[in-house]
């Protein structure tokens, strides 16, 4: 007869009967934790139903370090009623991350309904690795056939919460990519955008004559959005009249920004934008942390300041803007 076994045989099977007596709860004392979770449930869902709903119309929650921190991240986004979220690809692999979490966040849980969406883009910084990687990935998740935009797929398929193209552009501050390029890269993501129809993300940095004018051979699409405007009342001008969105960022919060600032109160309405670019430019009073979802708040009150609306009117105005500009159901 073999021997006993924690768990096994006359005595194991008693001693773990009377652990279960020791600690067994009082009779309906699982029902009333039950309950009370409930009721902090609803609690939550009361609390997060109050707020204004916010759009942050650019973040790269795919930067997160697993997927615990990606849900905290969400979480924290949600509980300060930033329940709709774009995010955004700098290349193939981000790009596909982004699309993964996308799918992977957009629920609606305990009766908070969440809404992430995703772009697929080459960053200029790493135009010098070419499109083939990128519009590959597109051509698996568009069904593309031509080596790089040819157009729509005939049965109309697109990838899960796919919204945009970008983010791409021009960047001559750093230059970490040739600029021969980086106009290259950036036509070809433009020309991508007119075919499938989807909107354009574009990055610009001390490149703006080349980015406009690339944008005008190629054609601006329908729905531009110039994200985390640096410039002032003259190139908001300019990138205006292509009949762009511009989305401001947490430089909008900086104290050294007044022509951002500027630029905000020359911006038509219904074509502003807000956005976090988290995990980068951490606006104030949060300077010195990675940057989150949570805080395009701060920027949405830096810009009610500026054009002397409420929070309320900000926050429903963007959120609506944000809809047009990418085309999001509602």
């Amino acid at each position: 007869m073999p021997r006993n076994e924690p768990g096994r045989g006359l005595f194991g099977r008693r001693r773990h009967r009377d652990d279960a007596l020791e600690g067994a709860e009082p009779a309906g004392a699982g029902d009333e934790e039950a309950r009370a979770r409930e009721r902090a449930a609803a609690e939550r869902v009361a609390r997060i139903a109050v707020l204004p709903l916010w759009t942050d119309t650019h973040c790269h929650l795919q930067y997160a370090a697993d997927e615990a921190e990606e849900l905290a991240t969400v979480e924290r986004a949600v509980a300060a009623g930033v329940r709709r979220m774009i995010c955004v690809g700098t290349d193939a692999a981000s790009s596909a991350r982004a699309i993964g979490v996308a799918v992977r966040r957009t629920a609606s849980t305990g009766g908070v309904e969440v809404k992430i969406w995703a772009t697929a883009g080459l960053h200029p910084h790493d135009a010098s690795q070419g499109t083939d990687e990128l519009f590959s990935l597109l051509r698996r998740t568009h069904r593309v056939r031509s080596g790089q935009a040819s157009g729509p797929p005939a049965d109309g398929g697109l990838p899960p919460r796919l919204v945009a193209i970008g983010e791409c552009g021009l960047d001559y501050h750093y230059d970490y990519s040739p600029r021969p390029a980086q106009r290259a890269v950036f036509a070809a993501q433009v020309a991508l955008a007119n075919e499938l129809g989807l909107a354009l993300v574009v990055h610009t940095r001390e490149a703006w004559e080349d980015t406009l004018g690339i944008l005008a051979t190629e054609g601006t699409p329908s729905r531009t959005v110039f994200h985390c405007f640096t410039g002032g009342p003259e190139e908001a001008k300019q990138c205006l009249a292509t009949g762009a969105y511009l989305s401001f960022s947490g430089i909008a919060t900086f104290h050294s920004a007044s022509e951002v600032r500027e630029a905000v109160r020359l911006c038509p309405p219904d074509r502003l934008l807000i956005e976090t670019d988290s995990p980068y430019l951490t606006p104030v009073p949060h300077r010195g942390r990675p940057n989150e979802p949570a805080y395009v708040t701060k920027v949405g009150e830096a810009v009610a300041r500026e054009l002397d609306l409420s929070i309320e009117e900000v926050a429903r105005l963007t959120t609506a803007n944000a809809a047009a500009a990418f085309g999001l159901p509602g």
